[in-house]
């Protein structure tokens, strides 16, 4: 990567949870890599998506639950598997599942998946992985279709192969979550795993048993009868990417398009959410 960037270093008290508020507003703004750091995050944007004004559309930087200051400079570019592979550390869910690097030791977990994220979300650290991780881990997958919407680094996908489902398909419409699912599929032997780059478009005559869709609530909102249209009879849906007081939006929205609410689980004031036909 050999493009000018911008940094960004926002200190932030209390971190939790406002860093990963900051870090999914910050990403629909064109930011494209994140470090957490102990007093905040450091976040890096592409010259040709700065402006003076960007931050301007930032709410939680105009909230009074937090405390956010920032500095911003000009660098000339960024080795973004050197900084992530600085503060990547492994992460293991309830006990069964582990999402590392490469050069992390093996752990003795039932599911070890390992994926080099790069620019790419969805390695776990993030509450909404986290929580569709443990989705998936305590329901049974097995001769389930599968999709994997807004993949990212397609770690669910491939926690999902893992459990038994097939077939597995995993969509992005960014192309760095597309060439990196592709790597990591790869890399945990689950090549059969099919992944493509687009959107909802993608979507209308298919078929799944189960969809995951870890994006966020507009998108989940405006997308949702083009996903409930593709879900079978008796099939479940995951949504996740949103806040707890938008749950009783999205339950509405669930149960106009017939799909009864299950459960859901909630991390940092995110919710993870099953519904079901």
């Amino acid at each position: 990567m050999t493009g000018h960037y911008y940094e960004y270093h926002f200190t932030i008290q209390p971190v939790v949870p406002a860093s990963e508020i900051l870090i999914a507003e910050l990403g629909e703004l064109g930011f494209e890599s994140f470090v957490e750091n102990e007093d905040g995050i450091t976040a890096y944007v592409p010259e040709e998506q700065f402006a003076d004004d960007l931050l301007d559309k930032v709410q939680i930087l105009k909230s009074e639950e937090f405390s956010i200051d920032f500095k911003v400079k000009k660098i000339e570019r960024v080795n973004w598997n050197e900084e992530w592979e600085k503060n990547f550390t492994p992460i293991l869910v309830d006990g069964e599942c582990s999402v590392r690097a490469p050069f992390h030791e093996k752990p003795d977990t039932r599911f070890d998946i390992v994926i080099e994220p790069k620019m790419s979300f969805g390695t776990g650290h993030h509450s909404t992985t986290h929580m569709m991780i443990q989705h998936i881990l305590k329901n049974d997958w097995k001769g389930k279709s599968v999709l994997d919407m807004g993949c990212g680094t397609g770690v669910l996908a491939i926690l999902a192969r893992m459990k038994g489902a097939t077939p597995v398909e995993a969509i992005d419409i960014d192309n760095w979550c597309y060439l990196n699912t592709l790597e990591n599929i790869e890399r945990n032997n689950c090549e059969d795993i099919k992944v493509e780059e687009g959107g909802a478009e993608l979507l209308p005559g298919r078929k799944y048993d189960v969809i995951l869709a870890n994006i966020n609530r507009n998108i989940l909102l405006n997308d949702m009868t083009t996903y409930v249209d593709c879900l079978q009879d008796k099939g479940s849906i995951y949504f996740s990417g949103f806040y707890t007081e938008d749950l009783p939006v999205i339950k509405s929205a669930c149960e106009k398009h017939g799909l009864k609410f299950i459960e859901h689980i909630e991390r940092n004031n995110w919710v993870a959410a099953k519904f079901s036909f």
